[in-house]
């Protein structure tokens, strides 16, 4: 399904990415481990489209989206990637269902639709008597719930998640860490998980080990 394909990726004289070749099958669920500075947010970054390198290509189904720009490039993140970061990075202003809800608004869908789907995705994660709430009023674990909603609610491909249980307490990550699998064997869905989590990343179907901008090892879902 995804391919990328000898990334290079310097700032300034720094090297931060050395070659990089990585594929990942259609419904898989791939952590992505290692050290800080490994590089690997940036490989995450570069599969998601939202930075290019300096020399390589990511294909989706052999399509080189690397060459995408402009509207192309936004309209094919916007209906085939779901992100998910550590801090949720949800609109304080804005309730549970409208925050859910954006990606498919943005995205020209109409709003009866977009908002159906928000509260059909928001009772598969329980928080259907949060609709109304806005961040400030949600625990940890709901506000990251809520985060995951809206990487969904375009229905992506692929969901690409950076550290996404890094700011939970331990019952909250198990619970984001069981709604991941829950979701690719319910849904489908294709998962690519920078973690420092030891716990997620031992239940995974592959885990790529990264240190000074290579891919050093792979395993099956123990490291």
């Amino acid at each position: 399904m995804i391919e990328a394909k000898n990334i290079v990726k310097r700032y300034g004289s720094l090297e931060v990415l050395r070659d990089v070749s990585v594929s990942i099958s259609e419904g898989e669920i791939v952590s992505v481990v290692g050290p800080s500075g490994a590089g690997k947010t940036t490989l995450l970054q570069i599969i998601g489209t939202l930075d290019r390198p300096q020399s390589g290509s990511v294909l989706y189904d052999g399509t080189d989206v690397l060459q995408l720009k402009g509207r192309a490039l936004a309209h094919f993140r916007n209906r085939n990637i779901g992100f998910v970061f550590q801090f949720h990075q949800l609109l304080p202003e804005f309730t549970t269902l409208e925050n859910v809800a954006m990606p498919a608004l943005i995205g020209g869908e109409n709003r009866d639709e977009a908002y159906g789907r928000a509260r059909k995705l928001l009772e598969f994660m329980k928080l259907d008597s949060r609709l109304d709430h806005k961040p400030a009023q949600l625990s940890g674990g709901e506000r990251q719930r809520v985060a995951v909603a809206r990487a969904l609610v375009n229905k992506p491909r692929v969901v690409l998640a950076d550290e996404p249980s890094g700011s939970l307490d331990t019952a909250n990550r198990q619970e984001l860490h069981r709604l991941f699998f829950r979701l690719r064997d319910e849904m489908g869905q294709t998962f690519v998980i920078v973690t420092h989590d030891e716990s997620l990343a031992r239940d995974t179907d592959r885990v790529l080990h990264m240190r000074d901008g290579q891919i050093v090892d792979e395993t099956g879902g123990t490291i």
